[in-house]
């Protein structure tokens, strides 16, 4: 069952641009993002470590434009002809909301989605960050297909296609709590299980896009010098920072 027939329908309502609270994820920009025929309904995912809203540089990408689950996800220079940069946010809402659509378990939800009183007795800290799926679109053709892992995140699990809609395994939370901007966010998968220090989308270190052959994107413990629960703002690695341009890249 997609997502869509899943997630409340007080989630799909949410706009994608203008920002996520506390984390904008997706904002419109000068160098924007995806091909014309996918236009404005496309985002474009790119690493705080190379590049701005003005100048992504290098965005997620499906590996040699495959459509087919296990298809490794990059990053690739911008590109305006490129379908294989194209995915769209359909339905978003918060982890809450995920958590009421069967995608999340109880233990993330208590972690990144606790609403006193609604789905919990009582919460530690209140927090309800926004969760998203990024579905493959190239051209603008919706394929059924996400950006996730194939089993539950640990250090070093590869990041590739999976069927949307199906588990955690493809939901990303926006990790408000630990960015150090408002601009870029590290990104939880959602089928995490290590809640001081959670697995989020990393680009290997010390690699760049475009050597041979392409670096895969994969989770790692958040990294950050420890404070109680979690990372000192600002001491997250770029590598691990995310954002998004939305509409038609520039070039």
């Amino acid at each position: 069952m997609s997502i869509k027939s899943k997630v409340l329908a007080a989630a799909a309502s949410l706009t994608l641009v203008g920002g996520l609270g506390a984390g904008a994820l997706v904002t419109a920009g000068a160098a924007n993002a995806a091909t014309p025929s996918c236009g404005n309904q496309c985002i474009d995912i790119f690493s705080h470590q190379f590049g701005t809203f003005a100048n992504p540089n290098f965005v997620m990408d499906v590996y040699k434009q495959q459509q087919a689950v296990g298809a490794p996800i990059i990053l690739f220079r911008t590109s305006n002809s490129d379908p294989a940069e194209d995915f769209t946010i359909s339905d978003q809402g918060s982890v809450a909301d995920f958590f009421a659509a069967g995608l999340v378990s109880s233990a993330v939800a208590l972690h990144y989605g606790c609403i006193p009183g609604v789905n919990f007795p009582n919460c530690n800290t209140a927090v309800n960050d926004e969760a998203f799926e990024f579905e493959y679109a190239p051209f603008g053709a919706d394929t059924g297909l996400c950006v996730g892992v194939p089993s539950t995140a640990v250090s070093g699990t590869k990041v590739a296609l999976e069927p949307c809609g199906v588990s955690s395994k493809t939901v990303w939370i926006v990790d408000t709590l630990d960015s150090p901007f408002t601009i870029s966010v590290p990104l939880i998968n959602g089928s995490d299980t290590n809640f001081s220090h959670p697995f989020v989308l990393t680009y290997p270190a010390s690699s760049y896009p475009t050597d041979k052959p392409r670096p895969q994107l994969y989770t790692a413990n958040i990294t950050g010098e420890s404070n109680g629960p979690g990372p000192v703002l600002a001491t997250v690695n770029s590598n691990q920072l995310w954002a998004a341009d939305t509409g038609v890249l520039t070039h």
